[in-house]
């Protein structure tokens, strides 16, 4: 993990905005550590509703199994940011995002992180592999220097 600190904005391909809210900072003046877990489900969930065609009743879901982020700069209220998106690993069932924010104007993110999802039936909960749309959008997202393969 040491080497996200050397990443930048031409690692990700796929961006989304955000504007920090007062509400965002601690008591120590910066965003708070939970919130950069939100930052990750928005940018995930945004790119998964406009270029992979999830919606809030799609009979597929994706379940979070793991989750990291690591922090190398403090960001804070009103700053902001970039959270830049890519698939690390793609399997037939499951997708390991990396997601980086960025503080804008800036080319080394502040902090890198991200989760892995497994897409389940939403009735049964059940492990099922992806849909083709699904796994044509994550793919574009896909850096070749990754892995096609995942253990899920």
């Amino acid at each position: 993990m040491s080497s996200h600190r050397a990443h930048t904005r031409s690692d990700y391909l796929f961006f989304l905005s955000y504007r920090t809210r007062w509400i965002d900072n601690d008591q120590y003046s910066h965003v708070n550590n939970s919130v950069y877990y939100h930052l990750f489900d928005s940018v995930v969930n945004t790119f998964l509703i406009q270029r992979c065609g999830l919606t809030p009743d799609s009979a597929q879901i994706g379940l979070v199994v793991s989750s990291h982020c690591q922090f190398f700069s403090p960001l804070s209220f009103p700053q902001v940011l970039d959270l830049g998106l890519r698939v690390v690993k793609l399997g037939s069932s499951s997708v390991t995002y990396e997601i980086a924010v960025f503080e804008e104007g800036k080319d080394t993110p502040a902090a890198v992180g991200g989760y892995t999802h497994v897409f389940v039936e939403r009735g049964s909960r059940k492990s099922s592999p992806m849909t083709d749309l699904l796994r044509e959008g994550l793919s574009s997202l896909l850096s070749t220097n990754e892995s096609l393969e995942s253990k899920l």
